[in-house]
């Protein structure tokens, strides 16, 4: 991935996670698909975007991660379902948005701004 695409799958990743968090908070036992971050990223046109433009777009993201999260009670965060085959809990997808934004910031800096 190029720099914008990386920055672009973060913010689709956040979005992504977010709305399973959203569905098992609600009590919703859908079961949810997974996603392929390669297909995503080839079709995101993130290259093709400006920078800020896509810091903007993470930072309203982040946002409105941020306002569904505070917006839930303690069993809400507690509760959980089937994502790409796998059983999560709305908590355990609050430190997978956060830890995944971490591991690419991390990435960025190693490779560019040493």
């Amino acid at each position: 991935m190029d720099d914008q695409e990386i920055l672009g799958h973060v913010v689709d990743d956040e979005r992504i996670y977010a709305y399973r968090a959203l569905r098992f908070a609600r009590n919703d036992s859908t079961e949810l698909p997974g996603f392929d971050q390669d297909h995503f990223a080839r079709y995101s046109a993130a290259n093709e975007r400006d920078t800020t433009d896509l810091l903007d777009e993470f930072s309203l993201v982040r946002q409105s991660t941020i306002a569904l999260f505070e917006s839930l009670d303690a069993a809400a965060v507690l509760r959980s379902g089937v994502a790409d085959g796998h059983r999560v809990s709305v908590r355990a997808l609050a430190y997978h948005i956060a830890g995944h934004e971490l591991r690419h910031r991390n990435m960025i800096r190693e490779r560019y701004l040493k």
